[in-house]
């Protein structure tokens, strides 16, 4: 790492032209295709899957994108007269209107079903030449106020449909554009920096960028859902600028610290950018494990989110430190710059109200992880009523055309009206088809069922059609069991003894199997993301106890995150007030997007906080300070992030899409929960509270292990400048009870009152030099990963002190 990053810090604008060269060419070439996103449900031998397969073979024609117009009269009959010129004159000029092809009007004789009992409700269906995703906004807008037009005088007229939504979005991209400005504002407030504040967000932007460009050409190659480049979107952002905070923050801190700024991107880079590879990989792979769910839909936004973590990394970690090179120490704010000209080089020692925090938390960790729990059970109380489903229409905001016109339709003709279901049935002979009269007869007769309608069975076919409207809505329970029911007990008993095979589809249908489905594989995931992130940790922090914590963690902060999301947009809290409309189950795939995302977040501050607590403990054997000085060195920026990603997240409240409101939502509260409640308050309450148990590792499961640091040590003996003037250097060779050089030892030097001073890591020789800040007499701290630590004191004079260490696993 410290190679890349010096290679791309002097090099800085080749670096930086191959970047800008790379972003525009994909930016080129997903404009020049287009793209081709596919929202492919593939429910393997569900009875919803048979339906629809049948239906396709049977009518392979049907096609083209098709939206209600509906209109209402508050007194008389839509047939009256004036009623009846005015909407069909209105009907004629929608018909003008790009790409409608057809409309079927309730003014002709096949048309009579779609005016309502009572007379004063009527709808009209508009099919277009094309399929919704090539329709434009413009279009809609334009379809909208044509058909709107003629509202008035007692007559309500709305439109309603999947692509008549295009026009009641926000403008594109919104969200994204108020999340990286909050972001702004707070990074600005965070460094005082103009340029401090644009790193991250400029390094976050070319991530994105090219990962929702690189989404557009992957829709070509596989499918991909249409909701999965706002989801990346929303990922990238807040990872990405989480990602170049940290590693900016260090680089910062290290030029405050007296290194130079090259020195200082390479050692950020280096340990807190090894840091945010590690992080990034497990968002990755927690991602990529909804590959065990075995679900067409999820597969794509799996692989474009995860595209999308890895362009950001990589821009972290290349990008970034080229940015930094052209910087220099620019990076500081003025007063910085200022002030270490004046004073020098501040202490390595956290200071501030971080310091005073993490020192709260070790005098009372009983008292606060107490309280920390009690907070984190009673938000995750609503989980326990979670219903997964879909939303539709009907979910919209009151005020938008497509929620009065589901309502509209719901009062005229019942509320299952927006949700028909379709009885799909193979009728090879005169036997089936009688059985089918049966069936439909039977249907009629059955609880839940407002209205049978079947379609007309042309000449020779095989397959019929019969359309069951509920008395319930899409989404209620009431409409769920109705299709057991009619699965259970209704078709089993018409079909016996014949050839008869039918089966219970339709968009409700199919998303009660999908959700059926996705509950059903959710223990395994859960099981594996929760395993893969025990076993990194466990490598990484050579710890038992450091992984479980963190699987613990990872599961309540999902199950609060997840009784937020039930309280707001399943019980209706606050919903309207959002802009997340009425109340309605949670979307039946978004747990287990969810579950991904926090696992891979939940990851990222685990690894970052006790990363810094681990390398303390190395260098220490105190397990006390480590956990204050890891707590205090990363609760501002842990905290800082965490308020970046909750804007970031926060915005997509205005993407105009219910289902990314609860994305938005619920990752929002969990990034808040996680990072203000579980490892400012609850991580390090426990740390404190097991001791050295926090480290304990058996011996056998040690040896086996391979070894990865997350985060080295700061400094290595070759890169340790000796003082201009002739000061106190220590400096040595680390060997082993053998008397061979030991590669790679962490040396730290300590003064009497146990303040660290400074670091190195023994080169491939086993050499090292230390400076010491004054004569005196000192700790100086060696520590081995296999063969473990030993302290000797050290009185240092004028000039250089050679010492010797003899490292073996008794001074453990």
């Amino acid at each position: 790492m410290a190679s890349l990053a010096r290679w791309c810090y002097r090099r800085k604008w080749v670096v930086i032209l191959l970047w800008l060269l790379a972003f525009v060419l994909l930016g080129a070439s997903s404009g020049a295709l287009g793209d081709k996103y596919a929202n492919v449900f593939d429910l393997k031998d569900t009875d919803s899957s048979k339906a629809l397969r049948l239906m396709e073979d049977a009518f392979p024609d049907a096609s083209g994108e098709q939206d209600t117009v509906v209109w209402r009269v508050d007194k008389g009959s839509v047939r009256d007269t004036a009623v009846q010129q005015k909407m069909t004159a209105t009907l004629k000029n929608v018909e003008k209107v790009a790409d409608v092809g057809e409309i079927a009007s309730p003014y002709t004789k096949a048309g009579a079903p779609q005016i309502s009992k009572d007379g004063r409700t009527a709808y009209a269906r508009v099919t277009f030449t094309k399929m919704g995703n090539e329709l434009e906004k413009e279009q809609m807008q334009d379809l909208v106020d044509t058909a709107r037009a003629a509202a008035g005088d007692g007559l309500k007229v709305e439109v309603g449909g999947n692509a008549v939504q295009l026009a009641e979005e926000p403008p594109q991209h919104l969200s994204e554009m108020v999340g990286i400005a909050a972001a702004a504002i707070v990074l600005f407030l965070a460094f005082g920096s103009l340029f401090g504040m644009l790193l991250p967000i400029v390094t976050a932007i070319f991530g994105v960028g090219m990962g929702v460009s690189s989404i557009v050409l992957l829709s070509h190659a596989m499918d991909v859902a249409d909701v999965s480049p706002l989801l990346a979107s929303l990922v990238g952002l807040g990872v990405g600028i989480d990602y170049a905070l940290f590693i900016v923050t260090r680089h910062r801190k290290g030029i405050l610290r007296g290194r130079t700024p090259e020195d200082s991107a390479v050692q950020a880079v280096n340990t807190s950018g090894r840091a945010v590879l590690f992080a990034g990989g497990t968002v990755c792979i927690a991602l990529l494990g909804m590959f065990a769910m075995d679900l067409t839909f999820l597969n794509g936004v799996a692989i474009a989110a995860a595209l999308t973590v890895v362009l950001t990394v990589a821009a972290s970690v290349t990008l970034l430190p080229a940015m930094l090179g052209v910087l220099g120490v620019r990076v500081l704010s003025r007063r910085q710059r200022r002030k270490l000209a004046a004073n020098g080089p501040e202490s390595e020692e956290a200071t501030g109200a971080a310091a005073r925090w993490s020192t709260f938390v070790q005098r009372h960790p009983r008292v606060l992880a107490a309280a920390a729990v009690v907070v984190m059970l009673a938000l995750a109380v609503p989980t326990l009523s979670l219903r997964l489903g879909s939303s539709d229409q009907g979910n919209n905001p009151s005020s938008t055309t497509t929620r009065k016109a589901y309502d509209l339709l719901g009062s005229g003709f019942g509320p299952g009206f927006n949700g028909p279901l379709q009885v799909v049935a193979e009728v090879p002979n005169a036997d089936a088809r009688a059985a089918l009269d049966k069936l439909v007869t039977e249907v009629t007769k059955t609880e839940g069922v407002a209205q049978v309608v079947p379609v007309p069975l042309p000449p020779g076919a095989k397959t019929a059609i019969v359309n069951v409207v509920p008395t319930t809505d899409p989404q209620s329970e009431k409409t769920s069991k109705l299709v057991d029911r009619l699965r259970d007990d209704v078709i089993p008993a018409a079909q016996k003894g014949t050839s008869l095979q039918a089966h219970v589809g339709g968009q409700t249908a199919i998303f009660k199997d999908f959700a059926t489905t996705l509950m059903g594989k959710l223990p395994l995931f859960i099981g594996i993301i929760v395993a893969l992130g025990f076993v990194l940790l466990l490598i990484a922090f050579r710890s038992l106890l450091v992984p479980l914590t963190a699987a613990a963690m990872n599961l309540i902060a999902a199950a609060a995150s997840f009784g937020v999301l039930v309280a707001i947009f399943q019980w209706g809290w606050g919903a309207e007030l959002l802009g997340a409309g009425r109340e309605g189950p949670i979307e039946a795939f978004l747990p287990v997007i969810m579950l991904s995302l926090l696992f891979g977040l939940s990851m990222d501050y685990q690894v970052f906080l006790v990363s810094r607590m681990h390398e303390e403990w190395v260098h220490t054997r105190d397990n006390v300070r480590a956990v204050r000085v890891g707590l205090a060195e990363t609760t501002r920026v842990i905290n800082c992030a965490a308020v970046i990603m909750i804007c970031v997240f926060g915005a997509f409240l205005l993407s105009g899409q219910r289902v990314m409101a609860m994305f938005g939502v619920g990752l929002a509260g969990a990034v808040a929960l996680d990072a203000f409640i579980l490892r400012t308050v609850l991580v390090p309450s426990l740390m404190h509270m097991f001791g050295k148990s926090n480290w304990w590792l058996p011996t056998w499961l040690d040896k086996r292990l391979p070894h990865f640091a997350v985060e080295p040590a700061e400094d290595s003996a070759a890169d340790v400048p000796l003082p201009a003037s002739a000061g106190p250097v220590i400096s040595g060779t680390v060997r082993d009870s053998e008397g061979a050089p030991v590669a790679g030892a962490a040396l730290t030097l300590v003064s009497s009152g146990g303040r660290q001073l400074g670091k190195v890591v023994a080169d491939k020789a086993g050499g090292y030099v230390l400076p010491a800040p004054a004569p005196g007499s000192y700790v100086l701290v060696a520590t081995s990963p296999s063969l473990g630590a030993k302290s000797t004191n050290v009185s240092v004079a004028d000039g250089p002190t050679r010492l010797d260490l003899d490292l073996d696993l008794e001074s453990v």
